[in-house]
Order: structure tokens, then C-alpha cells, then sequence
């Protein structure tokens, strides 16, 4: 029997739940057996752990994984800072993972990082090793200079200021920015990223301080070492047309990462869209056998 339908069933959502210390309220959801190997998702800049969508949890609880997703720092339900001034360093942000993994009782983890949360997944790799068991970078880079830039399409996009007291309006302009995440993918959805985006927009404290807060932050970590140092199974998962670190950023971080498998996604973006789902679920299973 396959793992996918010996665990068909048993990966329903576990319910949100707040988990409050330190100052700091965190919104975490489960999905599945917390019997089973645990992968921690970690989000992007400005994402709540809503875009770590429903069924893509689900699917990879299916094959035998205790999945946890949360609200970074001002995102989603978690504590918000007032706009500019986000009182918290990428440090912090990785503390706050292990907060959660202490709170759910998680020894260790494999650790899933997207865009920003590729640097908070790096930093608890190097900063808390014995809590990760494995790393996936999804769309994620390695900050050199000489790699290509974001298209302009991308940055005059985000360079937009919404009308945050129109709803509309910023659900409009929160399409639009996923849009052009995608790299113009035909695999784009606007039903489902309006839906995603009304979600998000009604489930956040405030969205100011959530599109602008985590470009402000300081990269304090990893503070005991860098990408060579890593020294378990290495995943790195990249769309072919990212427009925010475009394929060779991905090729750098696979050249970076010692016995790293790179996996690239066709006519993708900055995303992984559902059409790809099952190929990106049965790469992570895979890598976190063990």
C-alpha cells in the first residue's frame, strides 16, 4: 500500500490555535498525525500560512506527514507591528519557529522555506541544528550580486501603493502583484488567488504593516555559519520563470549546497500552482523519508 492511501483520510486540519509568549501571539495550524515525521512551512514576505493552501497541506499530510503552517509576525492572525516599524529581526523569526515546534512538542523537523522563509528555514538549519531534519528552498536564492534581477514588470507592480480603505481596491492590487508572481504562468488562477486574497485581507490585522513590515527587517541570522555549511539532505524547488529571483538564482543555490537536488518547475513563477502540486508532494515525501 502506498503512503498517499495508507494516510488518505487522516489529514484534516487540526484546527488554528494561537499560541501566546514572549509578547508574541502566533496563529498555527496542523494537518494529520503528529505520530508521523513533521514538515514545518514557512512562508514568504507578506504571507499569511493561508498561501501554504489548504489542500496542498492536506495532500502532503496524505502521504504521512504531520504538516505545520503559521502566521509569521505581521501576518494572518499573528502579533502586528505598526507599519514601518517592525520591532523583530530575522532572528526572531526563526525563534519563532522553534517556539512552535517546543509548543507542539516537535523534537525536530523538516524544515520548508519559501522565498523569505527559505532564510528563516537557513537560519534554523545553521542556528538550531539538532531541530532540523532535513531543508527544502522553495523559490528561494542566494543573495549574490552578480545574479539576475527582478523584472521590471515585478518591481513597478510592488512599487504600488493600494488604497488600503477601499477593499476592492487592495484585493485588486494583491491579484495583480500575484499575477505577475506567476511569471504570467498559464497556470495562473485569479478565481483562486481572489478567493485566497479576500481570505487573507479578512483574516489580517493589518495589512499596511503586512506588505511592508518584512522588507524592513534586519538579516541578522544565520549567525554560526552559511549556505556551505549545511549538512543535511538539501531540496531546492525553483519556477522556471520566477520574476522575482529568476531560474539562475535557484541554479546558484543548488551550486551552493553541498548534495542539494534542484527541481524545477515548468512554466512556473514565484509560486507552485496546484497543476504542479502532485509533482512538488511526491518530491517532498521523498526527500523527508528519512
Amino acid at each position: 500500500m502506498n503512503e498517499a492511501k495508507k494516510h488518505a483520510g487522516r489529514s484534516q486540519s487540526n484546527g488554528e490555535q494561537l499560541l501566546v509568549g514572549d509578547g508574541v501571539e502566533l496563529c498555527v495550524e496542523t494537518f494529520g498525525d503528529a505520530a508521523d515525521p513533521a514538515i514545518l512551512l514557512i512562508h514568504g514576505a507578506s504571507a499569511s500560512m493561508i498561501w501554504w493552501e489548504t489542500d496542498l497541506c492536506r495532500m502532503i499530510a496524505d502521504g504521512g506527514r504531520f504538516v505545520i503552517r503559521y502566521d509569521n509576525r505581521d501576518t494572518g492572525l499573528s502579533t502586528s507591528y505598526p507599519t514601518g516599524n517592525p520591532g523583530y529581526a530575522l532572528s526572531d523569526m526563526a525563534s519563532d519557529a522553534i517556539r512552535i515546534l517546543d509548543w507542539l512538542e516537535v523534537r525536530s523537523a523538516h524544515i520548508v522555506g519559501r522565498s523569505l522563509g527559505a532564510a528563516i528555514a537557513l537560519a534554523i538549519a545553521i542556528d538550531h541544528p539538532k531541530r532540523a531534519l532535513s531543508i527544502t528552498f522553495v523559490s528561494a536564492t542566494t543573495g549574490d550580486d552578480d545574479l539576475p534581477a527582478m523584472t521590471s514588470e515585478f518591481e513597478e507592480a510592488t512599487s504600488k501603493i493600494p488604497d488600503f480603505s477601499n477593499l476592492a481596491a487592495l484585493e485588486n492590487h494583491i491579484v495583480e502583484v500575484l499575477r505577475i508572481f506567476s511569471g504570467n504562468s498559464p497556470h495562473f488562477d485569479e478565481v483562486e488567488m481572489r478567493s485566497l486574497s479576500a481570505l487573507d485581507i479578512a483574516r489580517t490585522r493589518n495589512m499596511q504593516s503586512t506588505l511592508a513590515n518584512h522588507f524592513l527587517i534586519d538579516f541578522d541570522a544565520p549567525r554560526n555559519g552559511e549556505l556551505s555549511d549545511l549538512s543535511i539532505p538539501a531540496l531546492i524547488v525553483h519556477g522556471e520563470n520566477d520574476p522575482v529571483f529568476p531560474l539562475p538564482h535557484g541554479r546558484a543555490l543548488s551550486d551552493a549546497v553541498p548534495g542539494s537536488r534542484l527541481l524545477v518547475l515548468p512554466d512556473t513563477g514565484h509560486d507552485i500552482p496546484r497543476q504542479h502540486w502532485e509533482i512538488f508532494v511526491t518530491a517532498l515525501t521523498d526527500h523527508t523519508k528519512i
